[in-house]
C-alpha cells in the first residue's frame, strides 16, 4: 500500500474503513468558524499562522518559537526526511510513507506473537542511523509505547535524531512534546486529521528544537493554511474535552467491531485507537478487499510480506456501517 492509496477513497461514496479518515464529522464549532472565514478569503492569514501557534504553545506549555505549522503533517514529515533521512531506523509495521521517503532504512520488527508490543528500552539503534522513527500510537496496529525509556535513548545517541510521530495522540498514548525543549535531538509531529476530524482542512504541526523550527519556518510559505482551515483548527482545539469524549466513543465502536470479527473466526489484535489489525488467514486480504469494494465498502489489505497476505487494517465506521461491513464479510468468509 502506498501513502497515496492510504489517504482515502477520494470521490468514493460508499462505506470507508480506511485509517486516515475519522468517521465523525468536524465539531459544529469548527464548521461554523470555517464558514465565517470564507467571505474573508481574499485576505491572507497572519504570518506563520500566529494565532494557532500561540494557542498550541499555551496548551502544550511549549515556547511558540518551537512550533512549525504546515498544510498537513505529511508535508512536514517529508521535509524532515529530506533533511535527516539519510539512514532511518523504523519500528515496523509502520506508516507506509516512511519506507517510501527514507533514502535507506533498517527496521526493528514489532512481534505479532506479543500483539506488536515492544519495550523501547530494548531498542538497538544501528550505527550510522541519522533518524529513528517512533509512531505513538503506532500505525497500523493501534498499540502504544511506554515512552519512559526515550530520554535515555536520546542521551545515548546524541548524534541521532528521534522523530516521534504523534498523529494519533489525540486518541491514546503519552505525548513527549513537552520534552522537546530539553533534548536537541527530539522531533515531534502531529496532525489535526485524525482525532480532530479535520483531514480535509490539511493542518499539521511539529514541535522541534529551536534551530530546526527556525529552519523550517524560514524555508516555508509564511501563509501555509487557508483562513477556513486556521479558523477550524482554533475552534476545535478550544474543545479538546469533546475530542477526548469522541475518541472514547470511537474506541468503543472499534472494540465492538473487533469482537464481531472474532465471532467470524478472524484473529484481531488489541488497539487503543479507532483502528486495528486483523488476520483473515487463510483468506487473502487483497481478494476480500476487492470483493468488498464491489459491495460499496472500501478497505485495503496491509500488504506487509513479513506478516502474510491475510492481514488487513480495519478502521471503525459509524455503527450502522460497521453492521453492513460485518454482514458483507460474513458472506465472504462462510
Amino acid at each position: 500500500m502506498s501513502a497515496i492509496s492510504e489517504k482515502g477513497g477520494g470521490s468514493f461514496q460508499g462505506i470507508k474503513l480506511l485509517l486516515c479518515e475519522n468517521p465523525l464529522p468536524p465539531l459544529d464549532e469548527a464548521i461554523a468558524a470555517a464558514q465565517a472565514e470564507v467571505p474573508h478569503s481574499n485576505y491572507y492569514t497572519e504570518p506563520y499562522s500566529a494565532p494557532l501557534r500561540r494557542l498550541i504553545s499555551e496548551q502544550l506549555g511549549i515556547p511558540e518559537r518551537l512550533i512549525h505549522i504546515n498544510a498537513g503533517s505529511e508535508l512536514i514529515l517529508r521535509q524532515l526526511f529530506d533533511r535527516f533521512g539519510q539512514q532511518v531506523h523504523l519500528l515496523t509495521p509502520t506508516y507506509v510513507l516512511f519506507p517510501e521517503i527514507a533514502r535507506r532504512y533498517t527496521e526493528t520488527r514489532l512481534p505479532p506473537d506479543k500483539d506488536f508490543a515492544f519495550d523501547l528500552g530494548e531498542l538497538v539503534v544501528p550505527e550510522g542511523t541519522t533518524l529513528v522513527v517512533i509512531v505513538n500510537p503506532n500505525n497500523p496496529n493501534g498499540g502504544i509505547f511506554d515512552m519512559a525509556p526515550l530520554p535515555d535513548l536520546l542521551r545515548r545517541h546524541p548524534q541521532t535524531r528521534f522523530l516521534v510521530d504523534e498523529a494519533f495522540i489525540g486518541l491514546a498514548g503519552q505525548s513527549v512534546a513537552h520534552w522537546v525543549p530539553e533534548h536537541p535531538n527530539l522531533l515531534v509531529t502531529r496532525t489535526l486529521s485524525k482525532a480532530h476530524s479535520l483531514a480535509g482542512f490539511r493542518i499539521g504541526y511539529g514541535i522541534f528544537p529551536e534551530a530546526i523550527a527556525d529552519d523550517l519556518n524560514g524555508h516555508n510559505d509564511a501563509y501555509p493554511l487557508a483562513r477556513p482551515s486556521q479558523a477550524a483548527a482554533i475552534a476545535t482545539l478550544q474543545h479538546e474535552e469533546r475530542i477526548h469524549a469522541r475518541a472514547a466513543q470511537l474506541h468503543d465502536w472499534t472494540v465492538a467491531l473487533a469482537a464481531e470479527l472474532r465471532a467470524l473466526g478472524v484473529r484481531t489484535y488489541p488497539t487503543h485507537t479507532y483502528f486495528f489489525l486483523a488476520d483473515l488467514a487463510p483468506h487473502n486480504a487483497a481478494e476480500i478487499a476487492e470483493q468488498l469494494r464491489s459491495r460499496d465498502i472500501l478497505i485495503k489489505p496491509l500488504n506487509d510480506p513479513a506478516l502474510g497476505p491475510g492481514f488487513m487494517r480495519i478502521t471503525t465506521a459509524l455503527p450502522e456501517h460497521n453492521r453492513r461491513f460485518v454482514d458483507a464479510l460474513r458472506s465472504l468468509l462462510t
